[in-house]
């Protein structure tokens, strides 16, 4: 079976872009690939975080994999923390990667417009970890969406300039890009990604938002000055609006186009939301369960760690030994 790595960094209440954009993605994965998801907290201290605030959104971001299907016993599930080759292996990689590599990384850029205050090196060297996030579990596929796609192909790089230098140790990766539902954009200006850390709560969904709320930010979104409900360039809105339907409900966009054919945006609106809002209803209960006994979610992250640890540190002694270190 190939193997499949992926993660999400806690810093913020997950929304549902990461749910139809990736964890409901992971879901159909689990029965034909090995499948290794990361919750990757290192990635999330690039941003200051409060440390309370960020424990608390590590447990939430475990449970609700588990709450949208991720089985413990089908997947490795774990902490990024708990793994230390992680740190380890960034290290070795990033002496293999260029700084001019990372200097053209739009998400340095784009992060570094907003956190003028706090442009550290970890934000700079985000990337050569991922790298080392994906590559220590010799992954041949990563679940990204289209956003994500530039640091799949330093990856790529990276591996492939350490195998040319050192021989053939890591598996190149393929990034696997689901063909729906991989990039929801903001109900407020839907030109732009939904975003956990946006400031604007209108903005986006979580998943764990109150039907009312759900409701009530759908009837706000942003559209355009056309009354009709089709997809088509220029539309961002509603485009985005029938994507969101169509990943809660399963129907094509001429399906959606023919059922609402003459009932306009705010009838649209209203249904978005109320099948966003059933379902997501399952997932807020099972969460809310999980959540309620963190002994479980604890004795997941440790058997989810110690299956990962076993992994990791094949991987790196062979690259302790490639690179000259006496292990």
């Amino acid at each position: 079976m190939k193997t499949i790595f992926s993660g999400i960094q806690p810093s913020g209440d997950l929304n549902i872009g990461n749910y139809l954009g990736a964890i409901i993605n992971w879901n159909k994965l689990q029965e034909e690939f090995n499948c290794i998801y990361c919750v990757v907290d290192m990635h999330a201290i690039t941003v200051k975080q409060v440390p309370m605030d960020l424990r608390n959104r590590t447990y939430k971001t475990l449970a609700t994999y588990i709450a949208c299907g991720l089985d413990p016993d089908k997947n490795v599930l774990f902490v990024q923390s708990h793994v230390p080759a992680h740190a380890e292996l960034a290290w070795i990689l990033g002496c293999s990667t260029m700084f001019g590599e990372l200097s053209r990384m739009t998400q340095f850029k784009d992060k570094s417009a907003k956190n003028e205050q706090n442009i550290n090196a970890g934000l700079f060297t985000y990337p050569v970890l991922m790298a080392a996030d994906i590559l220590l579990y010799q992954a041949d596929l990563v679940p990204v969406g289209q956003d994500q796609k530039q640091h799949i192909e330093l990856t790529r790089d990276v591996a492939e300039r350490f195998n040319a230098v050192y021989g053939e140790t890591f598996i190149v990766p393929e990034g696997y890009i689901p063909k729906i539902g991989t990039k929801i954009m903001s109900l407020v200006e839907p030109e732009k990604k939904m975003s956990k850390s946006d400031e604007n709560p209108n903005s986006y969904i979580a998943l764990l938002d109150s039907r009312d709320v759900i409701i009530k930010r759908f009837k706000r979104a942003v559209t355009d000055s056309d009354t009709s409900v089709r997809f088509a360039d220029g539309k961002d809105g509603i485009n985005n609006l029938m994507t969101i339907y169509s990943c809660f409900t399963g129907k094509s966009f001429d399906d959606i186009e023919k059922g609402f054919d003459g009932r306009g945006y705010g009838d649209f609106k209203s249904a978005v939301g109320e099948v966003v809002a059933d379902g997501l209803a399952p997932v807020q209960k099972k969460i809310g369960e999980l959540m309620g006994d963190k002994a479980y979610l604890e004795g997941i992250m440790k058997k989810g760690a110690e299956s990962a640890s076993r992994i990791a540190s094949k991987t790196l002694a062979k690259i302790q030994k490639r690179v000259g270190f006496v292990v």
